[in-house]
């Protein structure tokens, strides 16, 4: 093994998988929804649409169905 390494000369490369990881989106959502997520992100001390993903995630593991009064 070397003791130092040239890496001047490397090339980075994108994930070829990371467009499979997520999808983008536009969404509307109230005002106070979004204040109170960005409120939890911050005391927790992450992205706040992380924090919305997790918990869409979580509905969808546990198979939660929404009470809809029409």
């Amino acid at each position: 093994m070397k003791v130092e390494y040239d890496l001047t000369k490397l090339r980075g490369r994108r994930n070829p998988y990371a467009k499979a990881l997520k999808q983008q989106i536009t969404i509307r959502l109230a005002s106070d929804v979004v204040a109170y997520f960005k409120a939890m992100a911050e005391r927790i001390g992450v992205p706040y649409q992380s924090l919305i993903n997790l918990y869409l995630r979580d509905c969808v593991e546990q198979h939660r169905k929404l009470k809809w009064a029409a």
